[in-house]
């Protein structure tokens, strides 16, 4: 009996730190497991509808505008109704007239573009992730949407709407390609480029999500004004002054004298 009793003795403080151990790495393990499940909720990865685009609008290729309409029927919905506007997707012919409003030798070219100068997109995800990331810190309650590449014919630079961003690749083509130069005055050729595509993400999600009360009936500085907040918290967001108009520069100076004021009580002020 001693001796047992000595054994015990001797052996418990092991066990008792084996059990410690044991619970530190299950707690530390939960918490990994918490932060990477919060880290996932925030990453972007942007789907590639551009390439299935490319595919049926280039080689006529029948499989990828299955998937075009059976992967993708919000998109394809949006691109044929709202950024083309060449019929609904349920008419007859639609797509043969999808197809023809692509055979344009300029449309084939700005196609085969986008596919080369947009073959990885992995920084634009990085991006993108990183923007929501920092945007949820102050915005808790941001759903961070579905983004999604796409040809829009020069029609549209992004496009929101179900929970969808849709980012017109055609538009983001370099201030020095010289189809622009046809269609585009300079000041607009500044920001035609890749490096604008978050920005513009951000900006156009966030517009949709905290529209001005009224909008119609408001008066253009007030709808100037709220534009700027927008703009604001975009630049804050990335750490970068893409956007600098006077509205924007009211904010900032705002924003220095009022420190504590939270981004959901500056969207919803009226600014002196």
């Amino acid at each position: 009996m001693t001796k047992i009793m000595n054994k015990t003795q001797h052996t418990c403080p092991t066990m008792r730190l084996a059990a410690v151990c044991l619970l530190c790495f299950t707690f530390f393990s939960c918490q990994m497991s918490f932060w990477q499940d919060k880290d996932d909720e925030t990453r972007v990865k942007i789907e590639r509808y551009d390439r299935l685009q490319a595919r049926y609008l280039t080689t006529g290729d029948f499989s990828a505008l299955q998937s075009m309409n059976t992967s993708y029927p919000i998109e394809t919905r949006m691109l044929i109704e709202n950024i083309l506007q060449i019929g609904t997707v349920d008419q007859p012919n639609i797509n043969e007239t999808l197809l023809k409003f692509f055979q344009d030798t300029t449309l084939q070219a700005i196609t085969s573009e986008a596919e080369m100068q947009y073959a990885n997109v992995d920084d634009l995800n990085e991006q993108l992730t990183k923007a929501f990331r920092t945007l949820k810190r102050q915005l808790p309650d941001i759903h961070v949407p579905t983004f999604y590449t796409q040809i829009g014919a020069l029609s549209q630079s992004i496009i929101v709407g179900d929970g969808k961003v849709g980012i017109c690749l055609d538009k983001y083509l370099g201030s020095d390609y010289p189809l622009y130069r046809k269609y585009y005055y300079d000041h607009q050729l500044e920001t035609m480029t890749r490096e604008y595509i978050v920005p513009d993400c951000l900006t156009f999600y966030l517009i949709s999500l905290f529209p001005l009360n009224d909008f119609e009936n408001a008066q253009q500085k007030e709808r100037d004004s709220h534009i700027g907040k927008i703009l604001w918290i975009v630049n804050k967001t990335l750490g970068k002054t893409f956007f600098s108009t006077v509205e924007v520069k009211n904010v900032e100076s705002y924003m220095k004298q009022h420190p504590q004021t939270t981004l959901t009580q500056l969207l919803s002020m009226k600014l002196p």
